[in-house]
């Protein structure tokens, strides 16, 4: 292997002189290969109703004090916007199995007051329900992802509200004018009962398969037909969906199948480990935890092949990922509500390097999620709002929506700590629609720098940005909001060469010039 010699190492944002350095990983690219678009869902979204997270992290009411438009609070409608999330999943996750929709339709104040049963027992208001909701998504300009309630709902429920939603005419179509909205919205993805295998209804495979069925030969909508995606398999039980899809009826009835899978540093369900102040350990087994998701993907590239489904026509729907840990007991907060650090960052980064690279059967992922709850893009506490480390990789990553994944191969240094080695350095690429090439690096190593040739590109200049966290768990505050954010990074060649300097614990995107 050729080595190549760095020309310039990168500081806080600024172009450094250094000595020439030995590159430790290195990148190859077959240009030959074919490329795969990176579909602009794979950056989605998704809201359920659990803690805080509609309720005072995005619907306030128009009589809040909280700066707000029609209800929605502008300071996180806004980062949002900034974010161009392209779809938003709702209203579940397990809720969605205990919501009946008629509740959240007509004058707030004559909607029913219902308890959260699968969420900590927590008033539900249902004052976020249909047309706050789809109004939410129209103005981000998202796409709707409607879950809808398989588990104690009925085939009819769901056609109704498909028909409330979608229906020019009729007398559903003249409630939802009579509860404020004329025009219809659109559903663009469908999905039918959720964790079907557990909080769903802990259905046997063949039981959901049966029940999917009846389900979408009614769930109809008006004008175009939403994508419809079974509840699927989690990582631990790849079966669930092999199963599934030997139903004789599923090939005609559906358009893609979700995964669960989350990330939690310990591995036990039990005893997660918490969200700061973790030791070093718990870092690596996070980082060799959460690159999991490559082959939970390909065992269900395997099934998709072996069911003889191509992938120009049936898709995988990741629309539960991220961090999962322990609450912090000692102050109570809402349920899930969980702080961000620069892990969850890396893990974010690896993560969707690694969608990237799957994008050809990848087609949306919901990051569970949006505010307040688990790894989230916003935290708020009453009227004050801070972006989580998490947020700002999904915006330095908004170029690679849309573009053409490159293929490479990657040479990367080890990472390793006790019992755990993992790749420190996982790159993905791909061309944008402007013709340029965007890079990005993820750092998961918890104490080293890595020099990475990017030379095979055959630029001389990498312009962008780069996050990182002088800790481990590195985390922004309402007090100190700014903690951790990009700061600007570029790096000049030199004959022929491009070396790029990634520190520990950190996630850069660059242009390549």
């Amino acid at each position: 292997m050729k080595t190549r010699i760095a020309a310039g190492l990168i500081s806080a944002g600024l172009l450094l002189s250094a000595a020439p350095a030995l590159a430790q990983a290195r990148i190859e690219v077959h240009a030959d290969a074919p490329t795969h678009t990176i579909a602009p869902e794979i950056y989605g979204q998704f809201l359920e109703h659990v803690g805080t997270q509609p309720y005072g992290g995005i619907w306030v009411g128009e009589d809040s004090e909280i700066p707000n438009t029609d209800g929605i609070r502008n300071d996180v409608f806004d980062a949002l916007k900034a974010l161009e999330v392209p779809v938003v999943r709702w209203p579940g996750g397990c809720f969605a199995d205990l919501y009946h929709w008629q509740d959240g339709i007509g004058p707030e104040a004559e909607r029913p007051l219902r308890v959260n049963m699968v969420w900590g027992g927590t008033p539900e208001t249902n004052a976020f329900g249909t047309h706050e909701f789809f109004d939410f998504a129209e103005r981000l300009g998202a796409k709707t992802y409607l879950n809808v309630n398989l588990g104690t709902g009925t085939a009819k429920e769901a056609a109704d509200w498909l028909e409330y939603i979608t229906a020019e005419t009729g007398d559903r179509a003249a409630e939802r004018e009579e509860n404020g909205r004329a025009t219809p919205w659109k559903v663009d993805y469908l999905s039918i009962g959720n964790e079907t295998w557990g909080c769903g209804g802990h259905f046997t495979a063949e039981t959901y398969a049966d029940l999917y069925s009846q389900y979408a030969s009614f769930a109809k909508t008006a004008g175009e037909q939403p994508v419809r995606i079974i509840s699927g398999a989690h990582d631990g039980n790849p079966e669930y969906a092999d199963t599934i899809l030997q139903h004789p009826y599923i090939d005609d009835l559906a358009e893609g199948i979700s995964l669960h899978v989350y990330t939690l540093p310990t591995g036990d369900w039990g005893k997660k480990g918490p969200a700061t102040g973790f030791p070093e350990a718990e870092w690596a087994s996070t980082m060799k935890r959460t690159l999991r998701m490559a082959d939970v993907i390909a065992d269900q590239r395997a099934i998709f092949e072996e069911h003889e489904l191509p992938a120009d026509e049936f898709g995988l729907y990741v629309d539960e990922w991220g961090m999962w840990v322990d609450q912090d007991e000692d102050t109570n907060p809402p349920a899930l509500y969980q702080q961000g650090s620069i892990r969850d960052a890396v893990v974010a980064g690896l993560n969707l390097n690694i969608f990237h690279e799957n994008a050809d059967v990848v087609r949306m992922t919901n990051i569970a999620q949006m505010v307040n709850v688990l790894q989230a893009m916003i935290l708020t506490d009453g009227p004050d709002m801070v972006l989580t480390p998490t947020y700002h990789v999904f915006e330095m990553y908004k170029p690679f929506m849309g573009a053409e994944a490159l293929d490479l191969d990657i040479q990367s240094p080890d990472y390793t700590y006790a019992d755990v080695t993992v790749p420190a350095i996982s790159v993905s690429a791909a061309l944008t629609e402007e013709g340029k090439i965007v890079l990005a690096v993820v750092n998961a190593s918890a104490r080293d720098n890595h020099l990475v040739d990017a030379s095979a590109f055959g630029a001389s200049t990498a312009i962008g940005r780069i996050l990182q966290g002088k800790t481990m768990d590195a985390h922004n505050t309402f007090e100190d909001p700014n903690r951790v954010h990009p700061v600007p990074y570029r790096t000049e060649g030199s004959g022929g060469d491009l070396i790029l300097s990634v520190p520990p614990r950190s996630v850069l995107v660059v242009t390549l010039e």
